[in-house]
C-alpha cells in the first residue's frame, strides 16, 4: 500500500508542535498514572519491604546487604522512573503500608475510599518535570525529521517514519538520560543543589563524562526500536483507515485507533528489551542508594542471557499483558491528542491568513 500525500508539518510552527505534544503528554500522564499507582501498591502487597530488599540485593550483588532503601520502577505512560523509598520513614507518597487488595478493581475502590481520589495521581508531579520535556523533544523532532527527509532531502517510501521515529527517540533519550540519573541521586541521597554539583564533579572525575549516561544503552535498545516500529505502523494504519473511511485527514478516532494498534504491536515486539531495561534500571538505582561501585555494571546482553538461563523465552516476555494494557491506551491518548492539537493550530493559522487577506 502506498503512502498518503502529507503536507510538511501540517502548516504549523515548531512551537505549536511543542504545545500540542506537551498537552498530549499531560493528558497521557493523567490517564495512565492511576494504573501504575495501583500496580505498585499491589506489588508492594505481594512482596513485603524487607523481603524485597533481601531478594533484590542477593540477586544483583550475590550478597544480602542490609539496607533501608528500596527502588521501584514507576511509569506515567510516557517514561519509566526509578523511585527510591526509605523503609521506616516517610516514602514517596504512592508507597504506603497498603490495605489488603484482592485485585485491581478492589485496589481502585479502596484507595479512593480510604485515601481520597487524589492518591491515584500521587507521584505524578515529579515525573512530569522530565516526562513532558522529553515528549516535547521526541514528538517535535519526529515531525521535523520526517519532513526533512521527505521534503527537504526528497526521500520517499514507508521507511521514512521508521528512520525519523528512531532518530527522534535517540535524541530524546540522550538528552534526558543524565537528568534521570541526577534525579535518582538527589532523591536517594537527599542532596542540595550545591552538594549535587560536587557529587557530579566527583563522579565525572572518577569515571569520565560517560558516567552521566549510565543505563543509556538498555534504554536505547528498547526505546529506539519501539519508536521506529511505532511510527512505521502508525503511519501505515492511519493511511489505511483514512482510505477505508474516505477522509483526507485523520480524525480523532482514526488517530486513537491507529495509535493503540501500533503501540500494542511495538510493545510486544520490544518486550524482551523492556524486561532487560527494567532490571537494569532498578539495578543501577539500588547500586546508587547502597553505595555499591558501578564501574563494571552488568551488561545488557549478560542480563538477557541470565534471564534466558533462568526462565527461558518466557522470562524475556514476562509482563506481556500488563505492558500491552498500559502501552496501547497510553499511545492512543498521546497521539490522538497530539494530532488534534496540530489540527487545531492548523485551522487557527489558516483563519489568521484568511483574515489578513
Amino acid at each position: 500500500m502506498g503512502e498518503r500525500p502529507v503536507t510538511p508539518s501540517a502548516g504549523i510552527t515548531p512551537v505549536q508542535q511543542m504545545l500540542a505534544s506537551g498537552t498530549g503528554a499531560l493528558l497521557t500522564s493523567l490517564f495512565v498514572t492511576p494504573l501504575d499507582v495501583v500496580k505498585i501498591r499491589l506489588q508492594a502487597q505481594q512482596t513485603p519491604f524487607y523481603q524485597a530488599l533481601a531478594a533484590d540485593s542477593a540477586s544483583w550483588s550475590g550478597v544480602i546487604r542490609p539496607s533501608k532503601w528500596k527502588c521501584f520502577l514507576y511509569c506515567n505512560g510516557l517514561m519509566d522512573h526509578i523511585y527510591v523509598c526509605q523503609y521506616g520513614a516517610s516514602c514517596t507518597s504512592w508507597y504506603k503500608t497498603p490495605t489488603h487488595f484482592s485485585g485491581t478493581l478492589d485496589a481502585f475502590v479502596k484507595i479512593t475510599r480510604n485515601e481520597g481520589v487524589r492518591s491515584l495521581w500521587s507521584g505524578l508531579p515529579p515525573t512530569l518535570v522530565m516526562a513532558v520535556p522529553a515528549t516535547v523533544i521526541y514528538f517535535t523532532c519526529y515531525d521535523q525529521l520526517r519532513d526533512l527527509l521527505r521534503y527537504g532531502m526528497g526521500f520517499q517510501g514507508n521507511y521514512i517514519p521508521l528512520v525519523a521515529g528512531g532518530l527522534a527517540r535517540l535524541g530524546a533519550v540522550s538528552v534526558i538520560s543524565p537528568l534521570e540519573l541526577v534525579r535518582t541521586k538527589m532523591q536517594s541521597q537527599k542532596l542540595t543543589y550545591s552538594e549535587l554539583r560536587v557529587c557530579i564533579r566527583s563522579s565525572v572525575a572518577q569515571d569520565g563524562w560517560l558516567s552521566l549516561w549510565r543505563g543509556w544503552g538498555p534504554t536505547v535498545l528498547r526505546d529506539v526500536p519501539f519508536s521506529a516500529l511505532y511510527w512505521f505502523n502508525y503511519e501505515l494504519v492511519k493511511a489505511q483507515l483514512c482510505d477505508q473511511y474516505h477522509v483526507s485527514q485523520a480524525t480523532f478516532s482514526i488517530s486513537f485507533t491507529a495509535g493503540a494498534i501500533s503501540g500494542a504491536v511495538a510493545a510486544i515486539m520490544t518486550l524482551p528489551f523492556d524486561v532487560v531495561k527494567t532490571r537494569r534500571q532498578i539495578q543501577l538505582g539500588e547500586m546508587e542508594t547502597l553505595g555499591v561501585p558501578v564501574k563494571n555494571p552488568t551488561s545488557t546482553w549478560h542480563i538477557m542471557r541470565g534471564i534466558w538461563a533462568e526462565s527461558g523465552y518466557r522470562g524475556l516476555f514476562a509482563g506481556f499483558l500488563p505492558r500491552v494494557i498500559k502501552v496501547a491506551p497510553a499511545c492512543a491518548v498521546m497521539i490522538s491528542t497530539y494530532e488534534f492539537g496540530k489540527i487545531f493550530f492548523q485551522k487557527m493559522n489558516l483563519d489568521r491568513e484568511q483574515q489578513a487577506c
